[in-house]
C-alpha cells in the first residue's frame, strides 16, 4: 500500500479505524472521516482525520478533494453505519420512522455519496469495498431497518461496479464486535486481512459487483 491514498467513511467506528489505522501502517496516507473525535488517530502516523457526517454529500466531497490533494485517490471504504434497534430483536414493523429514515440515510446513501462524491478522483485501478453482512442477503428476523439499509448498500455497489470503470465490490467480515453488534463478534483487528486481501490481491473481475467473505478469503489464502 506505499504512495497509496486511502480514504475511510465512518473512521469513527470499529471497522472502520481498524482498517484506517492498518493501511496507514502498510505505508497509505488514509483520510479518515469521523463523525466526532477527531483526536481519535492523534498517535498514529499516516491517518489525517477530519469530521464528516458520511450522510452529509458536502461534508464528504471535502473529504474526497482533500484526498485528492495528494494524487488520485486508490481505495475508498464507505464505513460509517448505523443501527438503531438490539441486534435480533428489532423488527422492522415495529421500527420508527425516524430511526428507519436514518439507517437508510447512513447506511445506503452513505455508500452512494461516498462513491459518487470520490469518482472524479479515483485512480483508473482504484477499488471501492463495501462493507456488508449477512442479514442483507438473507433476511433474518431482528434486524429491522438496518438490514434493508445494508441490502440497499449492496445494490448501489452493484450498480455502481456496472457503471463504472473502477472495481466496486463488497465485502462481508460476518459479525464483528462493535456498538452495532452490542460488543458481540470477532474483534475488528481480525477480519483486517480480508480487507487487505481485497483490496490487493483478489483480481478485479472477481470483485467487481460481487460479495466476498471470510470464506472465500481462507481457501485463497490458506
Amino acid at each position: 500500500m506505499e504512495n497509496t491514498t486511502v480514504v475511510v467513511t465512518g473512521a469513527g467506528g470499529a471497522i472502520g479505524g481498524a482498517l484506517a489505522e492498518a493501511f496507514a501502517d502498510d505505508g497509505a496516507t488514509v483520510f479518515a472521516g469521523v463523525h466526532a473525535d477527531e483526536g481519535q488517530f492523534a498517535d498514529h502516523d499516516g491517518v489525517e482525520p477530519m469530521r464528516v457526517d458520511a450522510r452529509d454529500e458536502f461534508d464528504v466531497e471535502y473529504l474526497m478533494e482533500d484526498a485528492a490533494g495528494t494524487g488520485e485517490i486508490d481505495l475508498v471504504l464507505p464505513c460509517a453505519a448505523v443501527f438503531h434497534g438490539d441486534p435480533g430483536e428489532q423488527r422492522l414493523a415495529d421500527e420508527g420512522y425516524a430511526a428507519f429514515d436514518d439507517e437508510y440515510r447512513t447506511n445506503a446513501r452513505g455508500v452512494f455519496v461516498a462513491i459518487r462524491e470520490a469518482l472524479p478522483h479515483l485512480a483508473d485501478d482504484a477499488r471501492v469495498l463495501v462493507p456488508s453482512g449477512s442479514v442483507a442477503e438473507e433476511a433474518k428476523s431482528g434486524y429491522g431497518g438496518y438490514a434493508v439499509s445494508k441490502a440497499a448498500a449492496e445494490a448501489v455497489a452493484r450498480q455502481f461496479a456496472a457503471e463504472i470503470d473502477q472495481t466496486v465490490g463488497v465485502v462481508d467480515p460476518g459479525v464483528v464486535a462493535s456498538d452495532l453488534t452490542g460488543g458481540q463478534g470477532r474483534d475488528p483487528a481480525e477480519v483486517v486481512g480480508l480487507f487487505r486481501w481485497a483490496a490487493t490481491e483478489l483480481g478485479a473481475d472477481e470483485l467487481n459487483g460481487e460479495r466476498v467473505g471470510l470464506a472465500e478469503w481462507k481457501r485463497a489464502t490458506r
